[in-house]
């Protein structure tokens, strides 16, 4: 049986047009096209997580489930460790120029952040992020 690694990460997600998407118990919502990455963790296996967000889901459990079925992840970046970083690595993607907040309280029900959800029009670069207690 596999080992599972805990850890955080951050998908970068592309929607090519706009859309109405229902986010579970959030609200409908609508999302321009565009870039967007979401922070997550993943404390019981991080690898586990990742496999189950780059096939869709036709029963979401998580906020991002419900945008990925409409939009595809162009990249993924991993970070091992038992810290449960999503939260100060969602704060430096938010610190990126140019970055907004689409969904309030995306990603964020169990913690006091406005978002794990970050959006942008063009590309950000990921390689760009700086934190201290996240990197």
């Amino acid at each position: 049986m596999a080992r599972r690694e805990p850890g955080s990460y951050l998908l970068l997600l592309r929607l090519d047009r706009s859309r109405t998407i229902s986010v579970g118990k959030l609200g409908r919502f609508d999302f321009a096209p565009g870039w967007y990455v979401y922070a997550g963790s993943a404390l019981g296996g991080l690898e586990q997580r990742l496999a189950h967000h780059l096939h869709p889901s036709r029963a979401p459990r998580w906020h991002v489930d419900y945008l990925r079925q409409v939009a595809e992840i162009c990249e993924v970046r991993r970070f091992p460790g038992r810290v449960h970083r999503e939260c100060d690595l969602a704060r430096a993607v938010r610190a990126l120029a140019t970055a907004a907040t689409p969904v309030p309280r995306f990603g964020a029900s169990d913690c006091r952040c406005p978002a794990h959800l970050v959006y942008f029009v063009d590309r950000p670069r990921l390689e760009d992020l700086s934190w201290r207690s996240a990197g």
